[in-house]
């Protein structure tokens, strides 16, 4: 039986990954950011659960210590929470909504759990997206979007750096005994995109196209599919899949330098020591 940690497991492939990996036996800790939802999860299933939100970066320091004082062990982290928002909004730590609960959040929890995770010869799982290779338009030095900005491109470059933090976090602590990969769950039907506008919500939300939209379920999966897999054997740490096959994403995606100057500029915008 794994500890395996799920953030964003309120709702949508978070909540259905969590069922999944509970009914295969593992011992789940749900963190979401709506107490009704994620308490509503969690007793569901009999596991514990934990809230924050994610665009406050003082939350996921107090998740972190949370987790390592009720865990032991975490042999999966799924940073699976995340999001897509309407106008550029920044954080209270003056961040860009969408890179800050994408990735930067992630980042400083994933970093703030190191020591329990290289302990647990933890998988760390990203929740990446087809979204990077088709959205983004990715600039080091705008992380925060503010010479130009869509909220589908910002979460298109939040979704690359997801799969260059994956491939980053390989590097540095595969030596350790870390396994990293990033999977993209489909175009799910949820409530994605339901705070948007135009094209991005039609796609997602009109009656048509949910037809056509990947379920709950079958997202849940592909999480599942790294979560209760073993690297090396059942799929290769530093990869990008998509349906369980290790895919091509964005050119940019195995540019090496910018993986370790994203990582050096997360670390400074979060306070990393």
């Amino acid at each position: 039986m794994r500890t395996i940690v799920i953030t964003g497991a309120s709702d949508g492939i978070g909540a259905a990954a969590s069922r999944q990996l509970v009914a295969r036996g593992h011992r789940v800790v749900l963190v979401g950011r709506s107490p009704e939802k994620t308490r509503a999860v969690a007793e569901g299933l009999n596991m514990p659960y934990h809230l924050a939100d994610f665009s406050d970066l003082a939350q996921v320091r107090r998740l972190a210590d949370e987790l390592l004082a009720a865990n032991p062990r975490i042999d999966v982290l799924a940073n699976n929470a995340g999001g897509i928002f309407g106008p550029r909004k920044l954080t209270t730590d003056g961040f860009e909504q969408t890179f800050q609960v994408n990735h930067l959040g992630p980042f400083l929890l994933t970093n703030l759990l190191h020591d329990r995770l290289v302990e647990s010869e933890a998988s760390i799982v990203q929740t990446a997206s087809a979204a990077a290779r088709i959205f983004s338009r990715f600039d080091i030095n705008d992380l925060n979007g503010a010479r130009r900005y869509s909220g589908r491109v910002a979460y298109g470059n939040a979704k690359l750096a997801n799969i260059l933090f994956t491939r980053e976090l390989q590097r540095r602590w595969g030596s350790e005994g870390i396994s990293a990969g990033a999977f993209h769950p489909g175009v799910v039907a949820t409530g994605f995109a339901g705070n948007l506008t135009g094209p991005f919500r039609f796609m997602y939300h009109n009656p048509l196209a949910k037809r056509l939209l990947t379920t709950t379920d079958e997202g849940g999966k592909r999480l599942v599919f790294l979560a209760d897999g073993t690297p090396g054997t059942d799929w290769l740490p530093g990869a990008y899949y998509e349906n369980d096959r290790v895919t091509k994403t964005h050119k940019l995606a195995t540019d090496e330098q910018l993986a370790r100057e994203l990582w050096d500029r997360s670390a400074e915008m979060v306070a990393l020591g």
